[in-house]
This record gives structure tokens, sequence and C-alpha cells, in this order.
């Protein structure tokens, strides 16, 4: 059973699969990967990530542009072997806030490349003042919320291995050459980074604390973000260049993703 955003579901990746159309499920996504390694019957995979979607979505249906998604973990039963899940991105709006500190750095770029200003991180002070983070306080809500997910999870599916599968890096530590490619002020490619590997260390808290896995498909995919060569990246840029929505993740990334989930699942079984 996969449930999950569009991280999940691979946007744009061919070939689509699975209803609605508007969750924009591959067929190439690390589910169905996943779930052809392990030999799991098309009768008994269930594939319920679907693109946009938050924690509500996963008690509550989703509507799309084409159709509408029921709630993930209604399709969880009592026969339910193996349950993975990847959520929290669009609960902290991260896809906006990569837009959002876009547009301050074309402002960056054009003024001079904070010549002027001293300051290299324009989007950044958008979200932090002093001690206050916004977006770390909307991580540390989906940490809460994910412990509920979690637990109802185990309440419909008691027999189930349950994973919770973390991003994989989305854009390097330091900004490099990669801000200027991404429209992005050097400061803020780390203030997005560092942002990007809170979520996944507080959904690796939430997994364990609940008594679940996590996967993380970080490590693996050091070296492989938006800004590094077009033939390795896991995750395409704003502009895509490979078949993808816009900075997530490509076929490649996908089998990425997927290899790391059964690591895991082969690591745990030995354990």
């Amino acid at each position: 059973m996969a449930l999950g955003d569009s991280y999940t579901a691979g946007p744009g990746i061919p070939s689509r699969s699975g209803t609605p159309t508007g969750c924009d499920r591959s067929d190439h996504n690390y589910p169905t990967l996943v779930a052809h390694e392990l030999g799991v019957e098309t009768v008994d995979f269930h594939d319920m990530s679907c693109t946009g979607a938050t924690v509500d979505d996963l008690t509550a249906p989703q509507t799309t542009d084409r159709g509408t998604n029921p709630a993930q973990l209604s399709a969880l039963t009592t026969h339910t072997a193996l349950v993975t899940l990847g959520i929290g991105g669009n609960d902290i709006g991260f896809s906006e806030l990569i837009r959002q500190c876009a547009k301050s750095g074309i402002l960056y770029f054009a003024t001079g490349s904070g010549k002027y200003t001293g300051n290299h991180a324009p989007c950044r002070g958008q979200y932090v003042d002093g001690t206050t983070d916004t977006v770390r306080q909307k991580i540390n809500t989906v940490g809460d919320r994910l412990a509920d997910t979690l637990a109802e999870v185990r309440r419909r599916a008691p027999q189930a291995r349950v994973y919770v599968v973390g991003y994989p890096g989305i854009l390097p530590a330091a900004a490099g050459d990669c801000g200027r490619d991404m429209g992005l002020a050097p400061g803020d490619v780390t203030f997005l980074h560092q942002e990007q590997q809170q979520l996944n260390t507080t959904l690796r808290q939430r997994a364990e604390d609940a008594g679940a896995g996590y996967v993380d498909t970080y490590a693996p995919s050091n070296g492989h973000d938006v800004c590094s060569a077009r033939e390795s990246r896991w995750v395409e840029p704003l502009v895509p260049l490979a078949p993808a929505a816009p900075v997530h993740p490509n076929a490649r990334g996908e089998r990425g993703m997927a290899d790391a989930v059964i690591n895991t699942i082969k690591a745990s079984k030995g354990s």
C-alpha cells in the first residue's frame, strides 16, 4: 500500500496510471517499482498517492482537477501487509517556498547580487525573524499530525510493516553555481536546504517514535540534486529537462527512491 504526495506519485513521468487521473500517478513511481521488485501481485498492490496531497488528504477525499481521490487511509485493511508513506512537503508549502525564493532571487541578481545590501538570503528574511522561523513551526505541526496519522494506520492495519519515506535532496548544502541556475540567492539555497533537512529529521523522529521504519532517500540522492548534471540528477529544476514536474523527481529519482525503500525493507527483515 502506497500513501503520499507528488514525490510518491511521480507526476510527469511516463506513463500515467490509475484513477483519478488528476493525481498524476506514474507507472514508474517508486511504489510501483518496489511492488515489482518484491513480487507483489497486481491485485494486492494499491497506490493511493496523489499530487498535491497533504496530511488532511490521508483521512478525507482530495479533489483534483480531474476527479476525486478517496481518503488514502480508506484503502487500508486488517490484511494490509506493507505501507509506505511519503507526506509533509505540501503541508509546509515547500514548492511555493521555492517559487517565492526564486522571485526574491530575480531581484537579488538584478540589483548587484547583494553588493549594495550585503544580504545574500533575501528570501530567508521573509520567513525567519530572530528566533521565529515560520517554516519550522509548520514542520513541527506536520510532525504532530504525522504521529496521529501513524497511530491511525496502525489501528486500521495492525499487521502491516509501516515505513515513512523521507524526501531526496532537492538543493545542495552550499550554493556554488546552483543559486543562479535556480534563480536563488546563495544564502537562500542554504536556507531551503536546511529547512528540507529539518523536515526529514522530523519525519524520521516521528516514524521512530511510532515504531515505524524510516527510509532515508536523502543520503543516496546526495550529489543528485536539481543543480547536478542533467544526466545524473534525481530532481528536475524549475524548468524540467526530463519528463517530470518542476522541482520533482524524474524517473532516475523514483528509481533511486525505490532502491532506498527496498534496501530499508531488506535491512529491517534481517535485523
